[in-house]
């Protein structure tokens, strides 16, 4: 939080997911505890493919966003409403990391708040991870908020999956 007496704008990307919803809570406390927070609570849903926009007219798909981007932003508001956080809501359709960098800039946010799991070191390296993007093209600082430990399945069994893919690549498996 700043050290001077002006309210701190917060981006609080929210897909409505668990970890997601961690960082809702997160920034819920924080107003609870005094801090002056102007939280703008953004959503995005991923655009249609060509193929489906070339056959879905425009107002269909804006209301189709519209209403999953609402269903996806419920629970954060409930939240943010029952702890009296003010904030703002904001709609986008596009890639995730891209819209959120662009939002931060274009709201001037002091930075982002956002939710996710915890993973493996591998899991993250070898995926392209949203928390990972924000981390290296956000203009201002990304707060991440980590949910629980990774169970057992994502750190024994998806490396596993992957040293065997992996190995069956370079034996020449065909």
């Amino acid at each position: 939080m700043p050290q001077d007496n002006r309210t701190t704008r917060l981006l609080l990307p929210c897909d409505g997911t668990p970890d997601a919803l961690l960082a809702v809570r997160h920034v819920a406390q924080a107003h609870r505890q005094g801090g002056a927070l102007m939280v703008h609570l953004l959503n995005v849903q991923p655009p249609f493919s060509g193929y489906v926009a070339r056959h879905v007219g425009r107002a269909v798909r804006d209301g189709f966003h519209r209403e999953r981007a609402a269903q996806a932003l419920a629970a954060a508001r409930a939240l943010l409403d029952g702890a009296g956080v003010p904030y703002r809501v904001h709609t986008e359709v596009g890639d995730k990391a891209a819209c959120i960098v662009d939002a931060a800039a274009r709201l001037r946010c002091d930075r982002i708040v956002i939710g996710t799991a915890r993973k493996s070191a591998l899991v993250r390296a070898l995926g392209n991870s949203l928390t990972g993007q924000l981390l290296e093209d956000a203009p201002v600082p990304v707060e991440v908020i980590c949910g629980p430990a990774a169970g057992t399945l994502e750190r024994v069994c998806i490396p596993a999956g992957v040293g065997a893919g992996l190995a069956w690549l370079l034996v020449g498996g065909t």
